[in-house]
């Protein structure tokens, strides 16, 4: 008997069937359209981007021009691309317009579908941003649609790393800009650090369309972007506390996988006193828990989880004597990415590579906090569903789910669990022989490099040919892909979510044909094209005779999504596929999270050896334990989001002070505000309101005006007239500093003045926020520990970080006037000595290079000057030190007869 639910859904439909039939009426009127757009010419299809941009700008809403948008810019692809937007892409546009997540399964077509939207909030003409995965995938993508975008008569950008600032500032300048979510995020904060506004590189945040949201807004929010500067060295120290590690017994550390955190028991405490007092690295007498320890007992610490949590070719490889992290839910590597707090050094020193000094933070921003900038966001994915409440709670975004163009014919298998490892791997290498064999392209997924390295020995071993995809082959990555669908093909792939490229049945047609035409340039483009097009077609009707793609997985991942994006390989476009997972009780996920039940399960069934469980069952208590994991990761990235909004209004406040400043003209009245507010508060803590003239501190007072106002003024003399009270002091000091920076003024000019105020205010904030940044790390390291005693961290942590904010703000305003009161224009005595000793300087660099020219002819030594006599100072003449000598050596005076005198 159906449920209620179960009965509103048959009669209504779902919420999400609801949303795709509301928006069937816009798709129906675009494809109205679609003969008045083919109708016109390659002029008039931009001349009706001209015509929309008008009436975008104009005042007339982008919903009300949709429809002509989308019929323009489906046409404008069909002549660039050979590519006609399907209804289904029509919706995904739609609801990514509409600020949604448009979750359409792999080989659908979204980079196509980005453009609908991007072309319509474009018109605007505020820039659009479409963010992707990574530089590979922005600078492919900004070449292949920017022929779309060329054709409707607008511009394509594209940033990548390294990139020169004013190619980048064009980049952002252009109507739709393809980025990574990595450089997005620095180009922010490295506009916030910027001295003016024509250095910024970046515009309005206005519109940005995520590609692979879920990887880009959820599995990489739980790491903040971090812009560094070095700080001391402290190789010595890694080196050392690296030493001591490997002698380590197991009762001497405790680890916990869950939470990937490693601890000294106390008895490894012992041990490790002992071992640095030895060393020299405590001082004698001092313990690791005196407060002079902390770092010590911090950098140990790090050294512990460097050598028993990260793991060489799976946390991270070793290339060109550096270690690279790898990104754990792509398998790629994070070149310029590095790890915090000293645990980066902490492997370097491990990995016996050159140790990079530890970094402080300049600037620090989370992917949560920087894409909330955008007025509008939206995302495409194939898996974003399982974490729609994600989007929701933190993004305010809605998942809609688009239908795919075909219906899915690809075979979903239970899982296959074995009892160990070694049973597994037998099994799948079997698995793999057979489909080889009979013709089916097969893809391997494992989660880590060692583990697709291992896998690819066996393969060896057994005669199977096969390609391999991870951080170590990441150039050949899409010529690896687009040959993954070849008959018989068999590629082990490190993760493959967000990889961008598509796995097509018989191979990639464009792929062999940029080959082909890279080996004989000479070559017919078409001629080669219609043979390879043959012979494409042909081999897809074998895959397609063999089942389709395999997909075959050698673990369940942490998370469910990276799961189905591995799944959602196989069976694009309605083709044929398959898919099934090979488990053991020795895997991470079952070994941590599974049931402790299932073992002695097995056990009682009496299973032998290479023998497997396949159950729904066993499916399900999988799908728990990754839902745990899931709402364990979730917690994390909310508790960080937590901390980060605390911060991230006092970032917001600063990086738009810093802003104000660079576009305003008048910053004297800022200073001028800053100047009177110290003054202000100086007056109320020396001469406090309702005390007696008694009671003042007007030595006090006295003493903090030479140091902050830099001016000797009678202040006691003031203080003992009758009838003076505090605001009177008050308006005296205002009035005897505004007149010695007016002064000031005079002396510098108008323009010079306003420019030295606004580098003085600059430097100075961009100090203080860095010193800022380093204590609110120091207090999120130890605000936890405040549980302990009953107190909500993060109310402790809003209440001290906003103490320090205010702090922060009393600090900059006594510094920008210190400084400014200080400075003063040079007098005429300075300016002329000034004027000399840059003459003097030419003069030496220009005969020094003139013995430089004499040196590499071999001409150094020459003739004596006239009437030189060696005996006779007066008849040197004057030459500087920096001079040839005039004994005719060829040497400099200083080093010569210089010397003598």
């Amino acid at each position: 008997m159906l449920g209620l639910g179960n009965v509103a859904k048959k009669v209504f439909g779902t919420p999400n069937d609801r949303k795709v039939k509301s928006v069937r009426l816009l798709v129906a009127r675009i494809n109205e359209l679609e003969p008045e757009a083919q109708a016109r010419s390659d002029e008039q299809v931009i001349e009706k981007t001209r015509e929309l941009q008008s009436r975008a700008q104009g005042g007339e809403t982008l919903d009300a021009l949709l429809p002509e948008a989308f019929a323009n810019c489906r046409e404008a692809a069909r002549r660039a691309l050979g590519l006609r937007a399907f209804d289904t892409q029509l919706m995904g546009g739609i609801f990514l317009h509409q600020g949604n997540i448009a979750e359409m399964k792999t080989g659908e077509g979204k980079t196509l579908v980005a453009t609908l939207p991007a072309y319509l909030n474009a018109l605007s003409g505020k820039g659009v941003h479409v963010v992707t995965v990574n530089d590979y995938l922005a600078k492919r993508d900004a070449e292949w649609m920017g022929k779309v975008f060329t054709a409707l008569g607008m511009q394509t950008g594209v940033v990548y790393p390294f990139q020169p600032d004013e190619e980048k500032r064009q980049a952002y300048q252009a109507d739709v800009t393809y980025a990574t979510n990595n450089e997005l995020g620095f180009d922010y904060l490295r506009d916030n650090m910027k001295g003016s506004v024509e250095q910024m590189v970046q515009r309005d945040h206005y519109f940005a369309i995520v590609d692979e949201v879920d990887s880009i807004l959820i599995d990489e929010a739980r790491t903040p972007l971090i812009i560094s500067g070095p700080s001391q060295d402290r190789s010595e120290l890694y080196q050392t506390l690296n030493g001591f590690m490997p002698q380590l017994e197991e009762s001497h550390f405790t680890i916990d996988e869950k939470t990937r955190n490693a601890t000294f028991t106390e008895e490894g405490n012992e041990v490790l006193e002992q071992r640095l007092l030895e060393a020299g690295v405590l001082a004698e007498g001092q313990t690791l828990y005196d407060p002079e320890s902390v770092t010590i007992v911090h950098h140990a610490n790090q050294a512990l989880r460097a050598h028993k949590l990260f793991q060489k070719d799976q946390n991270y490889i070793v290339k060109d004597d550096e270690v690279v992290l790898i990104d754990e839910f792509t398998g790629r590597m994070m070149k310029g990415r590095r790890l915090s707090d000293g645990l980066h050094q902490a492997i370097e020193a491990k990995e016996g590579v050159k140790i990079q000094p530890e970094n402080v933070t300049l600037a620090s921003v989370t992917f949560q906090n920087y894409f909330r900038l955008y007025e509008k966001l939206s995302g495409m994915t194939g898996t974003a569903v399982t974490e729609a409440e994600e989007f929701a709670d933190i993004y305010k975004l809605g998942v809609v789910e688009v239908p795919t163009n075909r219906p899915i014919a690809r075979v979903d298998e239970h899982d296959r669990v074995y009892r160990t490892g070694t049973e597994k791997y037998a099994a799948v290498v079997e698995a793999i022989r057979e489909a080889h064999e009979k013709g089916q392209p097969i893809l391997v997924g494992t989660t880590s490099i060692e583990k697709s390295e291992m896998l690819s020995q066996m393969l060896t071993k057994a005669g199977v040919q096969h390609n391999v995809l991870n951080a170590r082959q990441h150039e050949q990555e899409a010529y690896i892909v687009a040959e993954a669908g070849k008959p018989g093909a068999v590629t082990i792939a490190t993760n493959m979510a967000g990889r961008g490229t598509d796995i097509q049945l018989g191979g990639n047609v464009d792929m062999k044909v940029m080959q082909a035409l890279d080996a004989d340039p000479e070559a017919n483009p078409d001629e080669i094209r219609a043979r390879i097009e043959a012979e494409t077609a042909a081999d897809k009707e074998k895959v397609l005779g063999a089942g389709g793609l395999f997909v075959l997985a050698t673990e369940r991942h942490e998370s469910r999504r990276i799961d189905n994006q591995l799944r959602g390989r196989s069976g694009r476009q309605g083709d044929p596929g398959r898919s099934l997972f090979f488990l053991s009780l020795e895997d991470d996920l079952m070994r941590i999270f599974g049931s402790e039940r299932l073992d002695s399960v097995l056990s009682k069934l009496g299973m032998k050896d290479g023998e497997a469980i396949i159950h729904p069952w066993v499916n399900k208590s999988l799908e728990r334990a990754q839902g745990k994991v899931e709402a364990r990761n979730f917690d994390i990235r909310k508790q960080l989001l937590k901390f980060d909004d605390v911060m991230n209004d006092q970032r917001k406040a600063i990086f738009s002070q810093r802003r104000e400043i660079m576009d305003s003209e008048e910053v004297g009245e800022v200073a001028a505000d800053m100047r009177h507010q110290v003054i202000h508060d100086l007056v109320d803590e020396y001469l406090p309101p309702r005390a007696y003239a008694e009671q003042w501190d007007v030595e006090g007072l006295n003493k903090l005006v030479v140091e902050t106002l830099n001016m000797n003024l009678p202040v006691t003399e003031w203080a003992a007239e009758d009838g003076v009270d505090q605001e009177v002091m008050r308006e005296r000091l205002i009035e005897a500093t505004d007149k010695y920076m007016a002064e000031k003024e005079a002396g510098f000019g108008p323009e010079t003045m306003r420019q030295i105020e606004k580098q003085i205010l600059l430097q100075a904030i961009d100090q203080k926020w860095r010193d800022h940044l380093l204590t609110l790390e120091h207090l999120r390291s130890v605000v936890g520990f405040r549980g302990y005693a009953q107190r909500d961290p993060l109310s402790e942590y809003k209440t001290e970080s906003f103490q320090l904010f205010e702090s922060l703000l009393d600090g900059l305003r006594s510094d920008v006037t210190q400084q400014l009161a200080r400075i003063r224009p040079l007098t005429e005595e300075e300016r002329n000595q000034m004027f000399l000793q840059q003459q003097e300087q030419q003069k030496a660099q220009q005969q020094q290079m003139t013995a430089s020219h004499e040196d590499a002819k071999g001409g150094n030594a020459s003739a004596a000057a006239p009437g030189f006599d060696e005996n006779d100072p007066a008849s040197w003449g004057n030459p500087s030190r920096n001079d040839p000598c005039p004994c005719g050596s060829g040497a400099k005076f200083k080093h010569c007869h210089g010397r003598l005198l």
